[in-house]
């Protein structure tokens, strides 16, 4: 048995009964909804029936990216496919998990990869919300895109709520100040009455790419996300697409595909992967949270519910 598998197993924490009980239900409704934010059953990719049903507007939309700033022509591809997306579906908010500006972090280089690429939807006021990845901190450590206003970071972690959804931004960086960080985490999340709690930062937890299972954040930060409720970690760093089924209540999703790919394979806990240039986009209603895979074509690839 892989390593892969035994983690899987080990983590699903279900017991066959209940797979049988809840799974005959959520197949016979076709959607990947979860009511119990602790479920770990593989559950059905909506049709895109189920998704046309909705008849109210979403409480908020956002779409995430990551691994964008080369200021290359992969980048501004899924650039143009983000604003094609927005003049249909207007969002107001834009996560960007990290690898900001390669190789280096220097910020003078922002314009070409930042400003340029998406000066499209800054100028409709569009907020683009960053984190630090591990090529940003090779300048100064990510001190000057902490400082820069485009990127509207409060800090190297840092919290901030749209409605019913509340965002914490980690620095997963090898060299944050972990000391600090995990209880400001745990004392957020604790003190947070949001409905629905997302939290995004630079490196992978679960990913079927090259660098696969990150062991230590297995260890420190999804006892966190199961015990305060977080239902989505997005995350760059693997340059792929890759969602997974829920575990332990969480979904985890990569979106590093902002400017360039890699290979990627499939997990035990694979929803749907893809090696190809692309954003994520998000519907956020009060009883579910709709996920698309969007191509620089404009094609959805994937389609998920939280």
């Amino acid at each position: 048995m892989s390593l892969k598998r035994r983690q899987f197993l080990i983590l699903s924490g279900i017991s066959c009964f209940g797979v049988i009980a809840v799974g005959s239900n959520l197949f016979a409704r076709q959607t990947t909804q979860t009511s119990d934010t602790h479920s770990q059953t593989p559950e059905p990719t909506p049709s895109t029936d189920t998704q046309n049903d909705f008849t109210h507007p979403p409480l908020l939309r956002f779409v995430s990216i990551a691994d964008t700033g080369t200021g290359a022509a992969g980048q501004y591809a899924v650039a143009k496919a983000m604003t094609a997306y927005y003049q249909q579906n207007p969002y107001e908010l834009v996560i960007m998990a990290g690898d900001n500006i390669y190789n280096n972090g220097e910020i003078e280089k922002v314009e070409a990869v930042f400003e340029k690429p998406y000066q499209a939807l800054l100028e409709k006021g569009v907020k683009f919300h960053a984190c630090l990845g591990n090529h940003d901190i090779r300048t100064a450590n990510g001190d000057p895109q902490v400082r820069y206003p485009g990127f509207n970071m409060q800090g190297r972690y840092y919290t901030f709520r749209r409605g019913s959804v509340q965002f914490w931004a980690l620095d997963t960086n090898a060299k944050a100040d972990w000391q600090r960080q995990l209880p400001w985490l745990e004392q957020e999340l604790s003190r947070s009455d949001a409905p629905w709690k997302i939290v995004f930062g630079h490196h992978q937890i679960y990913s079927s790419g090259h660098y696969g299972l990150n062991q230590r954040f297995i260890e420190t930060l999804t006892p966190l996300f199961q015990k305060y409720g977080v239902q989505l970690y997005i995350n760059g760093h693997d340059h792929h697409y890759e969602r997974t089924l829920p575990i332990n209540g969480t979904t985890y999703l990569i979106c590093g595909a902002g400017a360039g790919v890699r290979p990627v394979g499939r997990s035990p806990w694979t929803a749907h992967s893809a090696s190809q240039l692309s954003f994520a986009a998000y519907e956020v209603y009060s009883d579910r949270i709709l996920i698309r895979g969007i191509d620089t074509k404009g094609q959805i690839f994937d389609q998920g519910m939280i």
